[in-house]
């Protein structure tokens, strides 16, 4: 990045960024496929981003809010951290899914906790992870169900455990030295279950937590550290964590969380291939690596209903009923985006040149089993379902993409559809999942061509595979992202929200189609490399800004106020972080909404006016800045966001997303 845009972005980040809009909570309910794909999005532009405009990430420092520079900071900080707390929140606290002590993986051992706690033994062993330091109470979930009430059935325990001492640097700018407290919920999450769910599996919501699994189990796992410096290396073969010095993951703390998200990313994905396959009639129908939906289609329902029952002493998945037995496209895209990662993440193809040795070195067989032969050869007639980590993404990954294929894409119009029932496609384009449909396509050719995915999904990378499904994906996005331009655009300048095919578009422009819009081209742009895509994210990017930033709120906003949902938050996210990356002025371009500056400040304002605003509805205490200081209250960064226990609710409030917030100005 050249140093002078470096400059006027810093510059403008310190003196803009103030927040004036008013969030009002109108459903707090927690929604898993719309908050995990918005964290997903706040990951992604959160350290990377940062990292990728010039920041070294070693001059971040939690309590000290708003250096280098309050985009550093909301970036690098507040984005990254909150979307890992959410994370840790729903999978291992919240018990709101199937205990993983009762999943396949674990039944196949012996099914008792007992097994479990050797396994968890084992996984932290791999990575040098103190068996003492392993969470209490911790309830990992096979699967979520797809919404959950997020405020604590019981009274946590906040008994002071120890502390240390801080000097802090609040949002407010005060500066002191303080003595912190380590409540006792913060190693035992015993008390940290959530208050009830729907108890319904929709697979955009299984996507959508294994998205958020795959993305940091990549990060954990990418590289590995000295055993007893726990210093982060390079790997330099696969079988370096064998040498007694070294051990998997970069540190063995984030070593032990890809361990643990990874072994829970295998178990949603066994119990969607050996449970969650419809035929239309039933449950649990075979899905083959050879699947051809002209010859019977098998796809994943919108809706199952889970009667839960008790198996050690935790929940367990009992009777299973088919609610809504339609295909939605939200379910395909947010199914097919993080197969295509896990896919990529646990690679073990002969042919893939490019796979990062730490991977290789997961994935060998221990401390997880390795892929059968044939499955790790290019033949596809060949492939065998299996149950360890690379066949049953590669059996999925080729289920959801040629179900989105067969099911969705409407040749003749060019364009994939909302929903398949029963044989008949439907005729209705929703802007934001065809657009988000873009983002899926590209990653799961990237993935098949084995291009770099994940944190790095906007790397050109080495091609060192051309699969023929990674060419039909590159043809898709180029009709689907085709047909928004000649299709969703308006007159106006901006996307519809939909379109029924052979009618009218549909009257709203909302602002989160318009972002997803810029997100999805983007996204085309980087598969095709074409510069028409490039052109338009940008001229869809300017015309959102002036038709919907509102200054008074710092945010964007049909009028003086507009209704924001996790999906906004995801779509604003993306593209954000679209623009600074790939659609800013370069050259003689001088348009003022795309100045890299104005990005930043856009960010910021955004952020703070609307996430730390009310939306985030809590935070967990250390990383993101939060610290329990007696007699200091409960938002001791004053940052806006309290801590779990000051959050709503008889007992507080978990550190997630509200599912619905009114956003208006002051």
């Amino acid at each position: 990045m050249r140093k002078t845009v470096l400059v006027q972005a810093i510059a403008c980040a310190l003196i803009g960024g103030a927040a004036h809009a008013a969030v009002k909570v109108e459903d707090k309910t927690f929604n898993t496929a719309a908050s995990m794909l918005a964290y997903t999005e706040f990951e992604l532009s959160g350290e990377p981003l940062a990292e990728a405009l010039g920041l070294d990430l070693d001059v971040l420092d939690a309590n000290r809010a708003d250096e280098p520079t309050p985009f550093d900071f909301a970036a690098g900080i507040e984005s990254y951290e909150y979307s890992e707390e959410a994370m840790y929140a729903l999978n291992y606290q919240s018990g709101m899914g199937p205990h993983l002590v009762n999943g396949p993986q674990n039944l196949a051992r012996g099914g008792t906790l007992a097994d479990l706690g050797k396994r968890v033994l084992a996984m932290a062993e791999a990575v040098g992870f103190p068996a003492d330091e392993v969470p209490q109470g911790m309830y990992p979930l096979s699967l979520p169900y797809a919404s959950a009430n997020p405020e604590f059935a019981q009274g946590v325990n906040t008994t002071p455990v120890n502390g240390d001492q801080l000097t802090i640097k609040t949002a407010k700018g005060t500066e002191k030295s303080v003595k912190t407290q380590v409540p006792a919920y913060f190693r035992d999450y015993t008390t940290l279950r959530w208050s009830g769910s729907d108890n319904l599996l929709n697979p955009a919501a299984v996507g959508g937590i294994l998205l958020k699994e795959v993305m940091w189990s990549q990060d954990f796992l990418g590289g590995m550290h000295v055993a007893e410096s726990d210093e982060e290396v390079e790997a330099a073969s696969s079988t370096m964590d064998q040498d007694g010095k070294h051990k998997l993951g970069v540190s063995a703390a984030d070593g032990f969380n890809g361990m643990m998200l990874t072994e829970q990313s295998i178990d949603k994905l066994a119990i969607l291939q050996g449970q969650l396959g419809f035929d239309g009639k039933q449950l649990g129908a075979r899905i083959s690596p050879q699947y051809d939906p002209a010859k019977g289609v098998v796809y994943f329902p919108h809706q199952v209903k889970v009667t839960e029952t008790s198996k050690n002493d935790v929940g367990a998945i009992g009777k299973l009923a088919v609610v809504d037995g339609s295909a939605q496209l939200r379910d395909a895209w947010m199914l097919l985006w993080p197969l295509s990662e896990f896919y990529a993440f646990s690679d073990q193809r002969s042919a893939n040149t490019n796979q990062n040795p730490a991977f290789h070195a997961v994935f060998d067989g221990a401390p997880f089993a390795a892929a059968p032969a044939v499955n790790q050869g290019s033949d596809a007639a060949k492939l065998v379902a299996g149950q360890d980590a690379f066949s049953l993404a590669q059996n999925l990954s080729n289920l959801t993409f040629k179900n989105l294929a067969a099911l969705h894409f409407d040749a003749k119009a060019g364009t994939l559809v909302d929903s398949w029932q029963a044989g008949k496609q439907g005729n209705h384009v929703t802007t934001f999942d065809a657009a988000y449909s873009l983002v899926a396509l590209q990653i799961f050719q990237r993935a098949q061509d084995a291009l770099p995915v994940g944190y790095a999904a906007g790397d050109n990378g080495e091609l060192n595979l051309k699969t023929a499904q990674g060419q039909q994906a590159l043809v898709l996005v180029r009709k689907q992202a085709d047909f928004i331009l000649a299709q969703l655009k308006g007159k106006n300048g901006l996307v519809h929200n939909g379109l029924t095919l052979g009618g009218q578009p549909d009257a709203g422009q909302s602002i989160e189609a318009q972002f997803a819009a810029i997100r999805g081209l983007t996204a085309a742009f980087l598969a095709t490399s074409d510069a028409k895509y490039r052109s338009a994210a940008r001229e869809l990017f300017i015309a959102t800004d002036k038709a919907f930033f509102n200054p008074k709120a710092g945010t964007w906003l049909a009028g003086k106020q507009g209704e924001y949902s996790p999906w906004t938050q995801a779509a604003i996210s993306g593209a954000l972080r679209s623009a600074m990356l790939n659609l800013r002025n370069e050259g003689a371009e001088k348009a003022p909404e795309l100045e890299l500056a104005q990005l930043t400040q856009r960010y910021v304002s955004w952020f703070r006016g609307t996430v730390n605003g009310g939306m985030q509805m809590a935070e967990w205490i250390g990383d993101s800045g939060e610290n329990v200081i007696e007699g200091a209250g409960h938002d001791t960064d004053e940052d806006g966001v309290p801590q779990v226990t000051a959050a709503g609710g008889k007992h507080g409030t978990a550190m997630v997303m509200a599912g619905k917030a009114v956003v208006s100005e002051k």
